[in-house]
């Protein structure tokens, strides 16, 4: 009624969006949606809100774990290969002298081996061994040094032996075999040649991305130059890691670390491949027709030859040290999940380029709607690289784990053969595979436990 008092006014329904999550510094702007509701543009100043936070990432300090020197692992590679070659020379070659009628006196036929395709096999597997001595012996002297210029006229006078041992082996086999035999032994340098170019050092190819939208500057926490740093004791040029809130500054050292990740498994590929054609493969081309041997047994030697290769070169190329870096980028980074349906009534935001996401959150991006994965997420929710990155390296050990796991299974396999074996040229060859195996699992499983007891322990 007129003049009366008038009872309490209906309670307004909030419109309010749910708290900002955290934006890092940038023109733009984090807009956040709610269903139901309308759009709300925040201001250009950084927000930070207490009630969803952003949970710091805590990286665990790993050990320097010893780790074999550059000519060190080269020399151990070229003892292994050798080794792995004449046990192919065995298998190919072996006789059976015991035997009451038998036309051969001893263990192999000599006779029909190629000592220029041994001698030129041998100098080709020493092409590491030597480049790095070239680079690497002496290198850091002063030039007025004298031992500077003695150590420089040794390295021209073996790179010159070796030039003129492989001319010589080359002329002498150009007239002892066909030139089919002789193109399988340049198939390797056609490989490299489509692979790396002209280059001689295919590890010095990649290059940190570059950002023409950012700035650089010294307080800034994204590198004003390439990110790799040499280390002290190791085994070759590792990148670090610096922790940072930027998120461009993060995707461009996911981008860049996916990009040196590429190229050394493209080198650990490469060279184990070499390894495997030179010591297996290209002794089976060279037998003469006229030969029985046992083909399976040899292919298999080249298998075998292949994965420890293999797991050797990753452990080299790939360190401790060096998966923790790829570790703690792709804590930074995050993942997205892409949501198919469900999660009608809750909270959804618009993904923001600028934006620290926390783990959870759900955003918008490209009409589809995606779940923060990671403790921190500032990856394209699109993007499968960002999304693999995160997959292959957020777990620390995964990497190793697949090395020890591969390594294990060759072992076991050539147990097996070993139990089951009756000739004296398996026994031989699988006895001094395993030896070699061991001393790879040791390293391997070393790492391993130490890595593990360091990486559950808490602050």
């Amino acid at each position: 009624m007129p003049g009366g008092r008038r009872g309490p006014g209906r309670p307004q329904i909030s419109r309010t969006v749910p708290p900002p999550v955290q934006t890092v510094g940038g023109p733009q702007s984090a807009q956040l949606r709610q269903r139901n509701g309308p759009n709300m543009v925040l201001g250009s100043a950084p927000v930070t809100t207490t009630l969803i936070t952003i949970t710091p990432i805590k990286h665990q300090e790993i050990p320097d774990l010893p780790t074999d020197h550059n000519l060190f692992f080269e020399l151990i590679m070229f003892f292994y290969l050798v080794m792995a070659l004449l046990l192919q020379y065995i298998n190919i070659y072996r006789t059976v002298w015991w035997l009451p009628h038998s036309p051969a006196n001893a263990a192999l036929n000599f006779y029909l081996i190629d000592v220029h395709l041994v001698i030129f096999i041998i100098v080709v597997l020493t092409r590491r061994l030597v480049w790095k001595m070239v680079t690497e012996f002496y290198s850091s002297l002063e030039v007025k040094a004298v031992l500077f210029w003695i150590a420089q006229i040794f390295k021209c006078v073996v790179i010159m032996l070796l030039l003129g041992t492989l001319i010589w082996t080359l002329v002498n086999m150009f007239f002892n075999n066909s030139v089919l035999n002789l193109l399988f032994l340049a198939y390797p340098l056609v490989s490299y040649f489509l692979l790396y170019g002209s280059t001689l050092e295919p590890n010095k190819s990649t290059n940190p991305p570059q950002n023409a939208d950012s700035k650089q500057t010294k307080d800034e926490s994204r590198p004003t130059k390439p990110v790799p740093q040499p280390k002290e004791n190791g085994t070759s040029v590792l990148p670090y890691h610096k922790c940072t809130l930027s998120p461009d500054s993060i995707r461009d050292e996911a981008d860049y670390l996916r990009c040196d990740f590429n190229a050394r498994i493209k080198q650990v590929l490469f060279n184990s491949m070499v390894c495997a054609y030179y010591v297996g493969f290209v002794p089976v081309c060279f037998v003469q027709n006229s030969l029985y041997f046992d083909v399976w047994w040899s292919c298999q030697h080249i298998g075998f030859v292949w994965l420890n290769s293999f797991v050797m070169f990753s452990a080299h190329f790939m360190p401790s040290k060096y998966c923790d870096v790829l570790h703690r980028c792709a804590l930074h980074l995050g993942k997205w999940q892409k949501i198919d349906h469900g999660y009608s009534n809750t909270p959804q935001h618009v993904w923001s380029d600028m934006t620290v996401w926390p783990q959870g959150v759900l955003v918008r991006y490209n009409k589809g709607l995606y779940k923060a994965m990671g403790p921190q997420n500032v990856a394209y929710p699109a993007d499968s690289s960002h999304a693999r990155f995160y997959f292959m390296f957020h777990k620390p050990l995964r990497l190793l784990n697949w090395l020890i796991i591969l390594q294990l299974v060759l072992i076991f396999y050539q147990l097996y053969l070993l139990l089951r074996s009756t000739f004296w040229n398996h026994i031989i060859t699988l006895s001094l595979m395993l030896f070699s195996n061991y001393y790879i699992i040791f390293k391997l499983l070393r790492d391993r436990f130490v890595l593990a007891k360091v990486y559950s322990s808490k602050d």
